[in-house]
């Protein structure tokens, strides 16, 4: 699978319906923000007016912590934002700091821009480069990029009239991870994610911060009403709740532990991953994928990494089913 999260090829190869599936191929949270109290109904039934993407941007702004200094957009999801990037971004080559997510090679190469994929966020880009991308922290290892790091590399950037793209898409588990709070005018374009912290991926909502010519072009592409009325308002209700967030963040952080041991006592190494997922190593990764799935557990493997394979957190209620399908997989590979 392309990103995770599609059942239909594990279902039509191993069986069952989708409800039968436990699918850890994706990194979203197995808490979903509680929707405790009904939307209005102004939210089904009209366009969605400015002030509520107001109040949703306000919401966002605050959670994030984006400086003064940055605009910000929303959208209906962060792949959205990456699908219009080359349209936004200075012309010139790209640089990819790899292995990391794959749709952003995917939009960059179908632009027609030359792609490279370094593996050291640290390695100066080669002149031609105009593009920086950085996806951190990093999917599906989990690496972190410090903010002072991520700062110097904006202004090296924008000194050759280039741009530096950070997607931050799993930072909302990882405290301190964000370089929102220390852009301050740096010339970067940071992505948030909302749908995987918030276990709502389905509402589709995503974000982008940065210098305002950049985010008011992405705002431009996107034009009126892009996000649903359902997501302004769910939206505005989780990014304010400070509550739900730091107790979720707690739990996660409890509980990818437990999945970390869990997967070592089982004999797998875990190298890698984030308190949504972890990456582990295993010397027959595809046959171990496979055992899950013949149990209705879907995983996640790389092509260019065979030995590799990403776990999502199953959640307290789904460990003990995860760790007796991981004994009798490892059992048979």
């Amino acid at each position: 699978m392309k990103h995770g999260g599609d059942l239909g090829a594990a279902i039509a190869r191993h069986g069952g319906i989708a409800d039968d599936w436990l699918d850890l191929s994706t990194g979203i949270n197995p808490y979903a923000y509680p929707l405790a109290e009904p939307l209005s109904q102004r939210a089904w039934t009209q366009l969605p007016p400015r002030s509520a993407l107001d109040r949703l941007l306000a919401a966002a702004r605050k959670a994030y912590e984006v400086p003064d200094a940055s605009a910000l957009v929303a959208a209906p999801g962060t792949q959205a934002l990456i699908s219009l990037l080359p349209e936004i971004a200075p012309p010139g080559d790209v640089a990819i700091v790899g292995p990391t997510y794959g749709s952003h090679a995917d939009t960059w190469t179908r632009a027609g821009r030359k792609v490279t994929e370094p593996t050291s966020p640290h390695a100066e880009p080669d002149p031609s480069v105009r593009v920086l991308v950085i996806v951190n922290p990093n999917n599906p290892d989990g690496r972190l990029v410090d903010p002072k790091s991520l700062q110097y590399m904006a202004r090296t950037m924008a000194a050759r009239g280039g741009l530096l793209v950070i997607d931050e898409a799993f930072a909302d588990c990882v405290p301190g991870a964000s370089v929102l709070p220390h852009l301050a005018g740096a010339p970067a374009l940071v992505l948030r994610s909302f749908g995987k912290f918030y276990g709502l991926a389905g509402l589709r909502l995503g974000f982008a911060a940065g210098p305002k010519p950049l985010v008011s072009a992405l705002e431009a592409r996107l034009e009126s009403w892009a996000v649903s009325g359902p997501a302004l308002e769910i939206g505005t209700r989780a990014l304010s709740d400070e509550a739900w967030r730091n107790t979720m963040l707690a739990r996660l952080a409890d509980e990818a532990a437990e999945l970390t041991y869990s997967l070592q006592m089982q004999g797998l190494s875990v190298f890698g991953g984030t308190p949504l997922f972890v990456l582990a190593g295993s010397r027959n990764a595809a046959g171990l994928h496979e055992a899950l799935a013949r149990q209705k557990i879907w995983t996640r493997v790389f092509d260019y990494a065979p030995n590799w394979i990403r776990i999502g957190l199953p959640g307290a209620a789904n460990l003990a089913r995860l760790e007796a399908a991981l004994e009798s997989a490892m059992a048979g590979t």
